[in-house]
């Protein structure tokens, strides 16, 4: 589908007004299937090797000197298939796919989440939260969230496992898409878990998400969600929102199944659970400190890092440079967080553990064969065509060699040694008319 569609749009970029036969596209030539995994393999490459900008890759000069680029295609093609590279036909204002701000990306969007629902079906434990993929341009959907590691970006809903499997994601393009609007919340939380529900799954989410009325949906279907709670959410109750307690103290409400609660340790901590009851357990921390807590808050805790997980593995080794257009640069997002995929999913089922900068060498050096060089090979009972320099010793016309060319005859007789002419020693006049052969190694 990528290379019919880079192909496609080529075309389009070469019939553009204003190019000249000097411009990169006229040397176009059409994309293979093969030379794109070279290209994704490079483009992967750059996460493991960070340089400024791409052409510093194809650089020469000994400060950089990385020829496993050049091997593999020249700079100029690989710049104009960044170019070049396209995921869906461009369509007109006036059709009615480009209401869709996502048309762009938006199969390889489907294709990411229909593969996972594909090859893998999680466990029990599902964290959902959001992630933020780094962009400071101009974009309408751009947003903004003040604690995540880039404020500024396109914001990704994502459903997980809690060891930081992407089972599932879809990108936010404003209140004006299917999502946005009243109940947004509800709709994206419905959205992502629908090939989940009824299974008995247990979802763990943050208080952006939670309310009384999106748990009870759940619990109708099958399915528990435990997380934190904004205390001015809808149908909480008047107690939790008022009561005032102390250190350690903890009040809880049941209705319907769900159960909401408040704990006090340095501040208020309101949560909400339709599988946890509101129970007081003791854990431990790093160092062996134990402390009693509410047994959401444990759960919650100790399933909650999904998201984070796979940020923190993702930000190691970034393939996204900033010239990019925005819906390439979620390309690359979406293929690096498929590789982060395939790493959890190779160590789970391999029977062999390897760390992510390992996996990724082995991924890279498949998809960037190594180049064969042509060697040629005599037919049996013929000679070799090879030729080899040799010294050509002058002879003057009665066939004795000439005496500059029969002094390095000499030399190559007594072996790898020179022997260079010395002048007359001054300090002993016995040695003034004679010469002097001195050894010196040839380096």
């Amino acid at each position: 589908m990528i290379v019919e569609q880079t192909n496609s749009y080529a075309i389009d970029v070469f019939c553009e007004r204003g190019k000249t036969e000097k411009s990169r596209i006229s040397q176009w030539k059409d994309l293979t299937i093969s030379e794109l995994l070279r290209f994704i393999g490079l483009i992967l490459h750059t996460g493991t090797i960070r340089l400024s900008r791409y052409q510093d890759y194809w650089k020469k000069d000994r400060l950089f000197g990385l020829t496993c680029f050049s091997e593999q295609m020249s700079r100029d093609r690989f710049l104009i298939i960044l170019r070049c590279i396209h995921f869906a036909k461009n369509v007109a204002k006036s059709d009615p796919q480009s209401e869709d701000r996502l048309y762009k990306i938006r199969p390889l969007i489907d294709y990411f989440n229909n593969k996972m629902r594909e090859v893998y079906y999680p466990g029990k434990q599902l964290s959902l939260d959001e992630s933020m993929m780094l962009w400071r341009g101009r974009l309408v959907f751009r947003q903004y969230i003040k604690n995540k590691r880039h404020p500024y970006g396109i914001k990704l809903y994502m459903l997980t496992e809690p060891n930081g499997i992407v089972l599932k994601f879809l990108v936010y393009t404003g209140q004006l898409d299917d999502m946005g609007g009243k109940g947004h919340t509800t709709k994206v939380v419905l959205h992502l878990l629908q090939d989940y529900l009824r299974n008995g799954h247990s979802v763990f989410m943050d208080n952006f998400y939670n309310s009384f009325e999106l748990s009870k949906r759940l619990l109708e279907q099958d399915s528990y969600c435990t997380g934190t709670l904004r205390q001015d959410r809808k149908d909480n109750p008047k107690e939790i929102k008022t009561m005032k307690l102390k250190k350690g103290e903890t009040v809880a409400r049941y209705s319907d199944g769900v159960m909401i609660a408040k704990w006090k340790d340095k501040r208020d901590v309101t949560y909400i659970s339709t599988e946890f009851e509101n129970n007081m357990v003791s854990v431990s921390n790093k160092r062996g400190i134990e402390k009693i807590k509410p047994l959401p808050i444990v759960q919650y805790n100790q399933y909650m890092s999904g998201i984070d997980r796979q940020d923190q593995m993702m930000a190691y080794y970034p393939s996204e440079h900033k010239t990019l257009r925005w819906y390439k640069k979620l390309a690359i997002h979406i293929i690096q967080m498929g590789l982060m995929n395939s790493f959890h999913l190779y160590n789970k089922y391999s029977g062999k553990k390897l760390n992510l900068y390992d996996f990724r060498l082995l991924v890279i050096k498949a998809l960037l064969p190594e180049k064969e060089v042509p060697r040629y090979v005599p037919k049996p009972g013929k000679q070799s065509t090879e030729h080899f320099p040799s010294k050509i010793i002058k002879k003057n016309s009665t066939g004795r060699i000439v005496r500059k060319d029969a002094k390095s005859v000499i030399q190559q007789k007594l072996g790898r040694k020179h022997y260079t002419t010395a002048k007359s020693v001054p300090t002993n006049p016995d040695y003034a008319s004679r010469t002097v052969l001195h050894p010196t190694i040839n380096i």
